[in-house]
Order: structure tokens, then sequence, then C-alpha cells
């Protein structure tokens, strides 16, 4: 609530959203509507269209190798363009607007350049511009490390910033693109997908780490965590109810499957000869250097009690994945394989695993149909399925046909 007694309400729009002149009078309309039912309103954007693959594209042909501070001072130009555009916009419509870098917006992050994470938000100048009547655009996916560092929140970090300020602001949060809400499959791989009316943060969550494109993992975590609830809609049929993001008491008692994935990813195995470990410590060490996200890790030893340690790292997410390839290959020539051109597949729901037969089943499916799986992993939400990129589409579409169905009172 401002000191005008208007409550806060934070709207989020993704490059979907903002891609050409249209889209972004769009956007307006949902503005305005926003500020006409008496709201303050916040609005985080992400870079326009293809724009920060374009900024990549840069990267990529003028150092290969990655420098990822000057990569986040070169991609949050994407977003603060966006938010000049937009704030601009308003102003042409009688509305008093001004736009916002993330560090002006008081996005407080870790030191960890292309993948932080936001560690506070200091509200202070937004609460006082919306005191002033004015509508606050905010360049999302960025913020200000402690050192006074530019960095970037990752891959849909918009979405993050979009959640911590609503956290910060005590305020509702309105995610806007170019799906009217979550889908129980991506349903331009499975047209026969259905609508979710509402998912707990749990199962949002683990959709997003498994590859789901709606919602960033760590927006869900911050919403978790503070109570945020999320209202997922589409900017192109704003008025329909989308989906809603909540605790597991507000959104009922009903099972709800889903399933998600990640199209291009690697496995590193690191086969460890030394006594105490020092070939997988030392990987782990090269990942924090490089700046790499790893999405999931997994430790055993073999017969001989021989240590080994998989890593899945997705493609997309880490800038400079041919160079970090190729160095970390001749580094542990020797004590590591890679595979490549593999896919993440995953079933996710409120207590998946609940029944004892769901990963025998899921398991026995894929032997069935002849895919050969390269590794699996279980949480209490999720199982994922390490396949060939050839496979995933087939995969994707067992899992959805054997689990999607599946609504069961608990």
């Amino acid at each position: 609530m401002t000191e005008t007694g208007k409550p806060v309400i934070v709207l989020k729009f993704g490059g979907s959203s903002l891609k050409d002149r249209e889209c972004i009078e769009k956007v307006l309309d949902i503005i305005v509507s926003r500020v006409e039912k008496g709201f303050s309103v916040v609005t985080v954007v992400s870079a326009q269209g293809k724009t920060t693959e374009n900024l990549l594209a840069y990267v990529r042909d003028f150092a290969p190798n990655g420098n990822p501070r000057e990569t986040d001072m070169l991609l949050t130009t994407g977003e603060r363009m966006s938010a000049a555009i937009v704030a601009m916009a308003l102003e042409t419509r009688g509305l008093p607007a001004v736009s916002l870098s993330g560090s002006q917006a008081g996005i407080i992050t870790d030191n960890n350049h292309t993948n932080a994470r936001i560690i506070e938000v200091r509200p202070s100048r937004v609460f006082s511009l919306l005191n002033e009547g004015r509508i606050v655009i905010v360049g999302g996916f960025q913020g200000v490390s402690f050192d006074k560092e530019i960095t970037t929140l990752g891959r849909g970090g918009s979405d993050t910033t979009a959640v911590a300020l609503a956290a910060a602001l005590n305020a509702d949060c309105e995610i806007f693109s170019d799906v009217d809400g979550v889908y129980s499959a991506d349903p331009a791989i499975i047209p026969e997908a259905k609508k979710l009316d509402w998912l707990s943060y749990a199962v949002m969550q683990e959709l997003s780490e498994a590859g789901a494109k709606v919602l960033h993992s760590r927006a869900v975590e911050f919403a978790k965590v503070r109570n945020i609830k999320i209202h997922c809609k589409s900017t192109f049929s704003p008025n329909e109810p989308g989906s809603v993001i909540a605790g597991f008491e507000m959104v009922g008692k009903i099972r709800k499957s889903a399933v998600a994935y990640e199209k291009n990813v690697t496995m590193i195995r690191v086969f460890d000869t030394s006594e105490g470990g020092e070939h997988i410590s030392d990987v782990l060490d090269f990942f924090r250097e490089k700046g790499v996200a790893v999405k999931q890790i997994s430790f055993s030893r073999d017969s001989n009690g021989r240590l080994y340690g998989s890593f899945i790292l997705s493609r997309k997410e880490n800038y400079a994945y041919d160079s970090f390839i190729a160095e970390l290959s001749a580094r542990f020539a020797g004590a590591i394989e890679v595979f490549e051109e593999l896919s993440t597949v995953s079933v996710v729901g409120d207590g998946i695993m609940d029944k004892p037969d769901a990963l025998l089943e899921t398991l026995d499916l894929m032997k069935k149909s002849q895919i050969e799986l390269f590794g699996f992993h279980t949480s209490s939400f999720r199982i994922s399925l390490l396949v060939k990129l050839a496979d995933f589409e087939k995969s994707l579409k067992l899992l959805h046909e054997r689990f999607s169905a599946e609504d069961s009172a608990i």
C-alpha cells in the first residue's frame, strides 16, 4: 500500500509481449486498465523479441571464450531499452511513468555474473516514485552486487525480478506472456495439452527446473518463501483467468500432473582415479570459475570403490558453452566423458512418487518403446529421464499420455 492508500500490483511482460508496436500497445492497455482499477503499478519488462539472442551473437563473435562481467553489461541493455520505450509510450497516453534499471530499483544480488541470485530488494526509490503518482517500469533480469557490479539473473530472470519486487512491495503479481497459463505439456508439441487452473509452488518449481518456460524456478522459490500468489496470463487475452500458482492450502486437494522437457542438454561424467576425489572437486571448482549453471548432480561408487560423478548442463543457460566444453575436455582429458545431444523429459505432480509403481511403470514404458535411457532422477514431485535428443518428443508424448489424465484426491 502506498502513501496514497492505493494497493500495489506488479506486472511482468516477456519479450514476445514487447516484440513490436502492436504488442506494446496491448501491454499499455493492460497497464492502463490496472491504473483505472485503482492500483499503483510497477511493471517489469524483458528485452524485446529476440534482442537477447542478438546480443549473445555479439558475445560469440567478439569473445567466444566468454567474459561474464562484460556479457552482463551488454545483455542488460535489452531490458533497459524496453523499460524506456514503455515509459515514454505511457507518457504519450498522458500517464506519468519512469523507467529504472534493476540497480536503480534496488535489486541487490551476489557476484555470480550471468547467473546471479537476488540477496535483497531495497524498494525505497520505487515506493517514492509510486507515492508521486508515477507508474514505475523496471528492466528485469538484472541487479547490482555489493561490489557495485552489474549482474544478470540467468534465463527467465525477469520473472524473478517481478516476484522479488512483489514481495518487497507487499503486492499482487501478474506474469504475462504469449500463452494463457500453464499447460499439462507444451501445446506446440502436444496439441491436446490442457491448461491447469492452479498449481502448487512445489509443482511449478519442479516444472520450471525441468524446462517449462512459463516461469523461472527462482521466481517460484521467491513466491513460495514470501507466499506471493502468482497469476500467469496472456498479454493477448488478458481477461481470461489464466493459471494461479499458490500455496497448497489455496489451490485445493486434487493432484495434477504435467510434463516438461529440456531439449538440448549435456551429461559430463567424471571418473575419479585419485585417492580423495580431487578430480571431482577440481571439476566443480572449474564449473564455479566459469560461472556454469549445473542442472543436476549425482555421485556414486562402482564395484571397485571408485567414485564418479554425473553433471547435467543446459546448453542454452551457458552462454559460452562451446569454448567451455573444449577447455573442460582439454584440462581433464582421461578423467571425463562428455555425452551431448541429450534431452531431459520429466513428469511432475504433487506426490507423483507416492505411487509405489510410478517409477517402474515409467522405466517399463521407455523400455517397451525402445527408448534408450542415459539416466534418471526422482524427487517427491518429479521423475526425470535422460534420453537422446532424437527421442525427446516421443518420450514426452508417452509420459503425457500415461500421467496427465490423472487427477486424484489426496
